[in-house]
């Protein structure tokens, strides 16, 4: 989104830059989730599973330490993962653990914003509160040669129709649980279609409503002069053509797309906590002792370096160069790009 011309108007605005729309490109909503899909060129990296395993205001906390630091708190954080103490943690333990990071992002996250848009402390969010909060300097007539004014009011209809369908009474007025539907309604299934639509209207190009192959690839990549097109890209082109477009009429429509960005079948706290088993078995028992996980640290949180010495590399090979990689490119590819 392009910057505000001066300084001045970047001062003015700066409370209500605070509260930024629901619409911006990197909010969509399918985006939105901890857990939603390893970005493409990630598939070897960890930064996906840090921000399943610890959430993201964690993981980056993470960051922050030495190796050594990192793994003396992963230690603790095994010990309360593990819920009946017997040593082993499970697929189960570990799904639960997962979900609970999730969660705690979202009421966080909601948390954090209801104390911005309550403005009257009423206990509830008014389709005004937020409006004005969000939009109302940007709209305001006296700034009217705002650059990212026609932008604004682009967002602001998409998000009120966002607010009206989260608001199940139609008072608009949003209880914490309407909120939480409008700020997260991956969440909820009565929001389904607006995810969908929203999606829908972010790649789709043409306006013909639907997502072709050309527009499905470049929501995701952008070639640039001289470079090689990256392998996942034609993996991608082929996904599409043979999972996504499951009708074969070369585009994908509202109910492909639903199909993509939220399958019904799937739940990514599961399919994490296999993959985070399946990468630090040893013994293959399907279950993880504290050591396996300790021997692994690097692919559940992250360090100050974030790098493993040559050492710790040729000692955990198999585990970074196996079948990983293969085995759950489709499992953590159901959609492309999210506790």
């Amino acid at each position: 989104m392009k910057s505000l011309s001066s300084l001045c108007l970047l001062a003015l605005c700066a409370s209500a830059a605070f509260c930024k729309p629901t619409s911006e490109k990197k909010d969509r909503v399918h985006h939105a989730k901890d857990l939603g899909e390893r970005e493409p060129d990630d598939q070897k990296g960890f930064q996906f599973d840090h921000e399943a395993f610890l959430g993201k205001e964690d993981s980056k906390t993470f960051d922050q330490l030495t190796p050594e630091e990192s793994k003396e708190r992963l230690g603790k954080i095994v010990d309360r993962i593990d819920g009946d103490q017997d040593g082993l943690v499970t697929s189960t333990e570990l799904t639960a653990w997962i979900k609970r990071t999730q969660n705690r992002y979202i009421d966080e996250n909601v948390a954090k914003h209801w104390k911005e848009y309550d403005l009257n402390v009423d206990g509830k969010v008014s389709w005004a509160e937020y409006k004005n909060t969000t939009y109302g300097f940007y709209l305001d007539e006296e700034f009217s040669d705002l650059e990212d004014k026609a932008s604004y009011k682009k967002m602001l209809r998409r998000d009120e129709r966002r607010f009206k369908r989260a608001d199940k009474d139609g008072d608009l007025i949003a209880t914490r649980e309407e909120f939480t539907a409008f700020l997260h309604p991956e969440e909820f299934d009565y929001m389904k279609d607006i995810v969908v639509m929203e999606t829908i209207e972010d790649i789709d190009k043409d306006g013909d409503g639907m997502v072709d192959l050309k527009e499905y690839i470049g929501d995701m990549y952008s070639p640039e002069d001289g470079q090689p097109e990256p392998d996942w890209v034609k993996n991608e082109m082929e996904q599409f053509k043979e999972h996504r477009d499951i009708n074969k009429d070369g585009k994908m429509d509202h109910s492909e797309v639903e199909h993509w960005i939220l399958p019904g079948d799937y739940d990514h706290a599961v399919s994490e906590a296999k993959h985070l088993i399946h990468e630090s078995d040893r013994n293959e028992d399907n279950k993880l002792t504290k050591q396996e996980i300790l021997d692994n640290w690097n692919m559940f949180v992250g360090s100050q370096d974030g790098k493993l010495s040559r050492e710790e590399f040729l000692e955990n090979y198999t585990r970074f160069v196996g079948s990983a990689v293969t085995d759950y490119g489709e499992l953590m590819m159901v959609k492309h790009d999210e506790l």
